[in-house]
């Protein structure tokens, strides 16, 4: 590369970053993993942000592959997970990570896990006191 190739190319990353854009991004990230018990919809995120509810999940998919929805998805299942093994009640687990319905809660929480909530805490629970035993 070039003197001159070089200089145009740092020109360019300060005229035309994306620092804006991926800050935006993960401080959506942040927002949804730290209040994925909440009702979030994109309408509300992309307020929050002053940006495009579009423009926002084509970031949001852009650096992470994943739609903001799909995110949220994914947090409350992990976080049901660990209520799960902790003991917590199938309907108290779904309530609490932000789920309105438990039907569909157990049903995506199968499709995702090949197994309902209830088999799934069971399966922990009983590994949980194997390894108590040894």
């Amino acid at each position: 590369m070039t003197v001159y190739q070089e200089k145009i190319s740092q020109i360019k990353n300060i005229c035309y970053s994306n620092d804006k854009q991926i800050k935006t991004v993960i401080a959506t990230r942040h927002f949804i993993a730290n209040n994925f018990e909440k009702d979030l919809k994109l309408d509300f995120l992309s307020q929050k942000r002053f940006m495009s509810k579009y423009h926002l999940q084509r970031l949001f998919k852009r650096y992470y592959g994943l739609t903001p929805r799909q995110y949220l998805t994914d947090k409350r299942l992990e976080k049901s997970k660990e209520n799960l093994k902790n003991g917590m009640s199938v309907t108290e687990t779904c309530f609490a990570v932000g789920f309105e319905s438990l039907g569909s809660f157990s049903t995506l929480f199968k499709s995702k896990t090949g197994k309902s909530p209830k088999e799934f805490q069971k399966e922990q629970l009983s590994r949980s006191k194997l390894q108590q035993e040894f």
